[in-house]
């Protein structure tokens, strides 16, 4: 991160001169490494940071869990807008709980009142970094594709369009029994279909290159814009390159509406269903790709059959899906106060005998009610600690089930909604039949007219009875057709219904899963309050501990036979300084 001397705007690292006074940048150092947001999270390293956000390396002190935490850029903070977005990336996310996706665990304002969200610490690499190696093989590439569909699926059947899908916002992690987990990142300019529109008029996020032809003119649409995206990059995966380029903004989103893309296999060789899907994909009308992320994912598997790729497991048996209990670990500053207390014990007896001055003493007694009070605070903190964890859990495994009950809803609607496109296209087609059918009685019709003008009725005729038969042919083919067509309108219809009535009750778990996060945000904030009181107390006490132990020592420093005690002392010091890298914590 720079910032400028003259007027104090921050820009990211690769910029050197402010646009506002073209002063010379300056490196900035970053004054929040070391300190603690919300009573809770200890800043360790910027990680990562870009025009909206600086990245952090995290560390959970109340429940000793590493997290990553998103600090928005406050300059960008104070637009109402932006800030409203950068929420909305948090809670976007948060309820999603699927393995393909990271997991946001908070959200909230720092003492500056600015907006930061905290999330999972992934260890990994962007796609985009693996996609600038060069092309991606199929049966490797297979396998990263499904699980992108998996995430987005579970995005779309809880009503969340993510908007801005592209390699740097997939990230990709070694899995612990081999393989490659996908995380899907970034929801900063997702849309829930239930948010008002944060969008001006005439505004358009996202990136040119990943951009659905629809988001250009109509500014936003359904959730057939992430798979045109998933196209664009599995053509980049496959292909190591885009499908359409420019060297300005306008010219690429022109291309996205106007031309079609180049067949992937001019690059590479893969299977032709393969390409086909990519292609798909990349079609300019939403109606003509995939019905669904669902779908997507049915053919993505039935290829990796196909190709002998491996198929990730599916999310409900997905290896480390859930996170564990955070860990216990013993208290050390109190295990280390409790230790020196007959370090000071013997100070007092080598140094005054029977007799110690009452002063002293006093301190000392004083000191071990303080270290007992610490004691009593650090078990409160522990039952607090695990009523947290309680809570975390809970949250949790009701995401998992709900998650899992919408997965199972939205294969259901997936297919309905194939059947109703299929039912649709098939009523089409009987009414472009029926039309027809039309226009060729209408034409026998006007031969009979013309016959029967021809004979008045005075006399009969074969050309007669030719028009009648053409006729007679075309009113039973017309018929035919025409029922054919109620019953495909009463199928649609029924199709229709169904889906209706499956996206109703995904909706209604929609509703219970806000109102479970509801319930669970409320019981954290209250039991994260209380540990954080409490902690607040604990370094209170500790400070005190610190204090009386500097008055214990002050008479005691000139003795030179108590020269050896105070190395002892140093030597616990020191071994102190190599357990703990962090303040004193309430519970570990």
């Amino acid at each position: 991160m720079r910032v400028c001397p003259q007027c104090g705007m921050r820009y990211p690292g690769e910029e050197r001169f402010c646009f506002v006074d073209g002063a010379v940048l300056e490196a900035a150092l970053d004054p929040r490494i070391g300190t603690t947001i919300a009573g809770r999270y200890v800043i360790e390293e910027s990680i990562g940071e870009g025009g909206m956000a600086v990245v952090y390396r995290a560390h959970h002190k109340l429940v000793d869990r590493p997290c990553a935490i998103k600090i928005m850029n406050p300059v960008l903070a104070r637009d109402r807008v932006v800030r409203e977005r950068f929420r909305r990336e948090a809670r976007s996310a948060q309820a999603l709980a699927h393995p393909n996706i990271i997991e946001i665990y908070d959200q909230g304002d720092t003492d500056d009142g600015t907006a930061y969200i905290v999330m999972e610490l992934l260890d990994g690499r962007a796609l985009s970094d693996e996609i600038a190696k060069g092309p991606i093989a199929v049966r490797r590439a297979l396998p990263l594709m499904i699980q992108m569909a998996r995430g987005i699926a579970r995005a779309h059947d809880l009503g969340v369009i993510h908007r801005d899908l592209k390699p740097e916002n997939i990230f990709l992690v070694r899995r612990e029994h081999g393989g490659e987990l996908v995380k899907l990142l970034d929801f900063g300019i997702a849309r829930s279909r239930s948010d008002s529109r944060l969008t001006n008029v005439g505004e358009l996020f996202g990136t040119p290159q990943y951009m659905a032809p629809e988001r250009v003119t109509s500014g936003d649409a359904g959730s057939s814009v992430d798979l045109y995206a998933l196209g664009v990059i599995f053509f980049e995966m496959l292909t190591g390159r885009l499908p359409f380029d420019a060297g300005d903004p306008t010219t690429l989103l022109i291309k996205h509406l106007k031309e079609e893309p180049p067949s992937p296999s001019q690059f590479v060789t893969m299977p032709p269903e393969l390409e086909q899907l990519t292609l798909r994909l990349l079609k300019k009308s939403p109606d003509e790709r995939p019905v669904d992320a669902h779908a997507l994912e049915d053919e993505l598997v039935a290829l990796a059959h196909l190709t002998g790729s491996s198929i990730p497991p599916e999310p409900q048996r997905e290896p480390g899906s859930l996170r564990g209990p955070a860990k216990t670990l013993p208290s050390l500053s109190l295990n280390q106060w409790i230790g020196r207390l007959p370090v000071f014990e013997q100070m007092l007896t080598q140094a005054f005998g029977s007799k110690p001055p009452a002063e002293l003493r006093d301190l000392l007694r004083e000191l071990s009610d303080a270290l007992a009070k610490f004691d009593q605070q650090r078990l409160a903190g522990v039952v607090e600690q695990h009523t947290l964890e309680a809570i975390e859990a809970r949250g949790r495994d009701g995401r998992q089930r709900l998650g899992f009950a919408v997965d199972a809803l939205g294969i259901d609607v997936s297919r309905a909604r194939n059947e109703l496109r299929a039912a649709q296209a098939r009523t089409q087609e009987l009414h472009t039949q029926v039309q027809a059918a039309i226009a060729r009685y209408a034409e026998v019709h006007r031969e009979v007219l013309q016959w029967e003008g021809r004979t008045a009725f005075s006399q009969p005729h074969a050309a007669l009875v030719e028009a009648y038969r053409a006729a007679s042919q075309a009113v039973e083919e017309w018929l035919n057709v025409h029922e054919e067509e109620r019953i495909a309108i009463v199928e649609s219809e029924t199709c229709e219904r169904t889906a209706a009535d499956l996206e109703y009750q995904i909706q209604e778990l929609r509703g219970a899963l806000a109102q479970h996060e509801q319930r669970i945000d409320s019981d954290r904030r209250r039991a994260e309050g209380r540990l954080i009181e409490l902690n607040g107390v604990v370094e209170g006490l500790e400070s005190h501990v610190v204090g009386l132990a500097a008055r214990f020592c002050a008479p005691l420093r000139s003795k030179q036979d108590l020269s050896g005690l105070f190395r002892q002392l140093e030597v616990e010091n020191s071994e102190a300084a190599r357990h703990m890298s962090s303040p004193p914590r309430l519970v570990g």
